[in-house]
């Protein structure tokens, strides 16, 4: 890696200037190299730091976007109400954004989510429907009830993060020409999960055509998805079955942000969670990094990559959030023992469990 690379893969993404409140502070986040990593695997392994922006959470950009999209479309005006289905981060931003642009805002969420959740959605202002956990199918989905309260409301838009492509815009345009921008233009590979697509479906767009096709895109995948048998059979969908420990990524249908890019996908990653475990307390030891699950995923997906592609090579990924959202679990000695994941982390890093 040249000097000029290093400098601007640890310098801190932030604006030198002051920004227009929360909206303003949304994106420039830093891009930072991890240097065990980097140095085990003999390339460059860049992580955006998305847990940096003001909400805490990449979907912070997505929130943004969907409003605004709905803002300039003339769908959403002044003292208009934001619905959404969301068990996670997509709610946060929206009740954050709406907070800071006078909408009210209302999430449908699965009832099975943790009481912690529902308090800071409240806390941020938003009105909290939870609602029995039943599948994407059926129309008492979270998803389609948010949808149906939209509808019936005047000044009303449901934002639908999966299949609203105004959320892969987002980043397509700011977080791919981000990354494009602090490494020099010199990213080999980009690699992420997915939930809504709208994060690897916009960088990948961004970072193919900056780069005149060569950067390859590699989509992460947990247990219980079937993204990753999709991509690797050629676009054949099958069952789904199993679970992961990771929230909000994951999916068991072609959503239509990622419908954007699937055929331009260079491969798919599948990862285990005793490895996404074992990642997530060594990024906490080794690099001081505090993250979530799926954070901890794509990090083990960009040295898988940067193994098979080889040394010498710039490969990008996603820290979506922290863990302050789930360290209530991940570093819970019983929850840990529950999901049989205990033995996945390395005697030396037990000791940051510390919670019974």
């Amino acid at each position: 890696m040249s000097a000029a690379l290093g400098a601007k893969a640890l310098t801190r993404g932030f604006t030198s200037r002051t920004v227009d409140g929360f909206v303003g502070a949304i994106g420039n986040t830093p891009l930072i190299r991890l240097k065990k990593l980097s140095e085990k695997t003999g390339c460059n392994i860049v992580a955006k730091g998305e847990f940096q922006n003001p909400g805490g959470s990449v979907k912070d950009r997505a929130a943004l976007g969907v409003i605004r999209d709905a803002e300039k479309r003339g769908l959403l005006k002044p003292g208009g109400t934001v619905v959404e289905g969301t068990a996670g981060n997509t709610g946060i931003g929206l009740a954050h954004v709406c907070r800071a642009r006078g909408y009210r805002c209302v999430i449908f969420m699965p009832n099975t989510q943790s009481q912690e959740k529902i308090d800071l959605l409240r806390m941020l202002g938003a009105e909290v429907y939870p609602v029995p956990a039943v599948a994407y199918e059926n129309p008492k989905n979270y998803n389609h009830q948010a949808r149906d309260f939209a509808a019936d409301l005047p000044n009303a838009i449901w934002t639908d993060q999966f299949d609203n492509t105004a959320n892969a815009e987002a980043h397509y345009l700011t977080t791919g020409p981000e990354i494009w921008e602090q490494t020099g233009g010199n990213v080999d590979a980009f690699t992420c999960a997915t939930g809504t697509g709208g994060t690897l479906a916009g960088i990948g767009r961004a970072l193919k055509e900056k780069s005149d096709g060569k950067t390859q895109i590699w989509l992460a995948d947990p247990p219980g998805s079937m993204l990753y048998s999709y991509v690797s059979s050629g676009g054949k969908l099958s069952e789904r079955s199993g679970g992961s420990i990771t929230e909000g990524i994951g999916q068991g249908r072609i959503t239509n942000n990622l419908g954007t890019f699937v055929n331009e996908l260079s491969g798919a990653l599948h990862i285990p969670d005793n490895k996404s475990i074992a990642m997530l307390y060594d990024l906490l030891d080794t690099e001081g990094l505090y993250l979530g699950a799926s954070s901890a995923l794509n990090v083990v997906a960009a040295v898988e990559l940067a193994q098979k592609l080889g040394p010498g090579k710039t490969i990008a990924t996603i820290l979506c959030d922290g863990a302050y959202r789930y360290q209530s679990r991940l570093f819970s000695k019983a929850w840990l023992k529950a999901k049989e994941l205990e033995a996945a982390i390395p005697e030396h890093l037990k000791k940051y469990a510390v919670l019974d």
